[in-house]
């Protein structure tokens, strides 16, 4: 059996709203013999007659009475799919959003974002994930909606990526460390023992590493899977940790940070998501949610080092 034309249902529609052949041709820009034809091949695929004549005008079947309404809604609920979906109503917006990211975004935006999705729209939830790698399998596959990070240039081409604000590493150290005491030296600074931050748990892997002078060499005590577990050794030992200024400003409070005594790289965090949620209106909104908590943390934080 041979599927229907289904665009035979637009046609339907207006004849049956309009109950004339002539004024359903004149509304779909038809001549009166093409709208004939087309009821003719409407007739035959429902097995019915539909317009019947009545005098002077055409009246409807109790089939096509009794389709009216339902192929009316076909076609309005067909152009609803078809049409690109503009509005949101963030109040009924029932949606949980998983977001990969460092334990420093997390610490230093996560409050602020979760206030404003919460205030916006109360039915959404966050899942926070830690980053381990720079694998964008997750955000192709939709186990992760958005994701943030420096892009590398081995990140795919069918990622989407936006800036978010720029960074730059600091110095941190607890107080009272030799080097809070003036301004500290390149030599000083890589003559101290260091813990460093590496995804692989490897020295090579470092993630700061790709921003300092390539040939600097720093004593390294230590290895940790992120920034918050470096600033928590760096404050209860003379370990000193190079961090993300702007990723990390709420995890140094009560800590000595200084800029670099050596000659480092700034770079700009970007968020990531897959191009499907280009288009999607809740994702659109979650996206301007985070520029606007980046966008507002970074005026209140700038100048601190």
């Amino acid at each position: 059996m041979s599927s229907p034309d289904l665009n035979l249902l637009i046609t339907l529609d207006v004849l049956l709203a309009e109950g004339s052949v002539a004024r359903a041709a004149q509304r779909l820009r038809l001549s009166p013999s093409a709208m004939s034809r087309a009821l003719a091949r409407l007739r035959e695929t429902t097995g019915d007659p539909l317009l019947v004549r009545a005098g002077r005008r055409l009246v409807l079947t109790p089939r096509a009475l009794a389709l009216r309404e339902r192929v009316h809604q076909l076609v309005e609920d067909a152009g609803a799919v078809l049409r690109p979906d503009q509005a949101i109503d963030l109040t009924r917006l029932a949606r949980t959003f998983t977001l990969r990211t460092s334990d420093g975004f997390v610490e230093s935006f996560g409050p602020d974002l979760l206030a404003r999705i919460g205030e916006e729209a109360p039915g959404v939830r966050l899942h926070f994930l830690q980053k381990p790698d720079k694998d964008s399998a997750p955000l192709r596959d939709g186990r992760v909606d958005l994701e943030t990070g420096v892009i590398e240039a081995s990140l795919g081409p069918e990622v989407r990526s936006q800036a978010l604000f720029r960074d730059r590493l600091v110095g941190v150290v607890r107080a009272g460390h030799r080097l809070s005491a003036g301004k500290p030296t390149a030599k000083g600074y890589a003559g101290a023992h260091h813990v460093i931050v590496s995804r692989s748990g490897h020295e090579d892997g470092a993630v700061e590493r790709p921003f300092l002078p390539p040939g600097l060499v720093r004593k390294v005590g230590t290895i940790v899977g992120g920034f918050s577990a470096a600033l928590s050794l760096a404050r209860a030992s003379d370990l000193v940790a190079t961090v993300p200024d702007r990723h990390t400003a709420s995890l140094r409070d009560g800590m000595f940070s200084f800029r670099l005594p050596v000659p480092a790289i700034e770079f700009t965090v970007s968020m990531l998501w897959h191009p499907r949620m280009d288009a999607d209106p809740a994702h659109r909104w979650l996206r301007a949610c985070v520029r606007a908590v980046c966008a507002s943390e970074m005026e209140r934080s700038a100048g601190t080092v």
